[in-house]
């Protein structure tokens, strides 16, 4: 196992942290005998030379406070591969629950979403069982439910920020190919990986054209990459918010749960709870005038 000194905890606050983080960052350096070195001011720091088990004190001191912990290995910090899920990670929205509307099942159709991205139901099965209630749809509605996208603040900069320093990036989705790639156009992404909508004379089929992307195809797909640009699995980081989500979280030099389904934040190694995406760049040891706006 490395040493203390090789690891470094950062601190980032959510909206409404205020004058909070200043204090306990404060606070936390004093106790672990380590000084605070500000990425952003009053917004996220550096605490460098901790124990890994200094994580548990660090929450002791935040209590209720929306700020994140995140202690991880000092070197390789700057990640050269990113791997993201895309809604309710990238994207605002559940784009299933988006269309489910237009037939009016939304309510029925999101708490599928719900429980199959907390891990209580099998995600290829609910994927199936919430696509076939969307049959008959005409498929001017997919237009219509791609202009409701919402990109999620820090997404963009994210991107930006890690194409101009080198690294490259993909959208992994267990959602439809027809927004994927939208988005990815939008924020920057190089690769899009996701399901294609089955189509019949212009209006939804009802089902998902095979093969399916389940948990498994995104950790392939990090791994692939990986193995595609010569990258160490060290140097790749991936962000997700469901229960399909964690084996490539598991798989990655730094998984991070972004704001995530209660089941999937108590497992993950890593997670933001508070911050937006661009804490995924502070993460890296990133500062504010470093930061590309996308």
């Amino acid at each position: 196992m490395q040493s203390s000194d090789h690891h470094v905890m950062t601190l980032m606050a959510g909206p409404g942290a205020g004058r909070a983080v200043p204090d306990i960052a404060a606070e936390i350096a004093n106790k672990l005998g380590s000084t605070v070195d500000w990425l952003a001011p009053g917004v996220a720091c550096d605490i460098a030379h901790v124990d890994p088990a200094a994580e548990t004190a660090a929450r002791a001191a935040i209590g209720a406070a929306p700020i994140d912990v995140l202690v991880q290995p000092a070197a390789e910090r700057r990640k050269r591969l990113l791997v993201a899920d895309m809604e309710s990670t990238i994207i605002e929205n559940e784009m299933l629950d988006e269309l489910a509307e237009f037939v009016g099942l939304r309510e029925r159709v999101a708490e599928i979403t719900r429980r199959a991205m907390n891990g209580e139901l099998d995600f290829e099965a609910a994927l199936r069982e919430r696509v076939a209630l969307l049959k008959g749809l005409s498929a001017g509605v997919l237009d219509e439910a791609a202009q409701r996208i919402r990109i999620m603040p820090g997404a963009r900069a994210l991107v930006a920020t890690l194409r101009a320093n080198g690294a490259r990036s993909a959208l992994v989705s267990g959602g439809f190919r027809v927004f994927a790639e939208r988005v990815a156009g939008e924020v920057g992404f190089d690769d899009v990986v996701a399901n294609r909508l089955d189509m019949a004379d212009g209006h939804l089929a009802g089902t998902v054209h095979p093969p399916i992307v389940t948990r498994d195809t995104k950790r392939e797909t990090l791994l692939r990459l990986a193995a595609e640009h010569r990258l160490p699995l060290a140097a790749t980081l991936a962000v997700g918010d469901g229960a399909n989500d964690l084996p490539m979280l598991e798989a990655a030099g730094l998984g991070v749960a972004f704001r995530a389904k209660p089941a999937v934040a108590a497992a993950a190694r890593w997670r933001l709870d508070h911050a937006d995406l661009t804490g995924l760049l502070y993460a890296q040891g990133y500062r504010q005038q470093e930061i590309r706006e996308g």
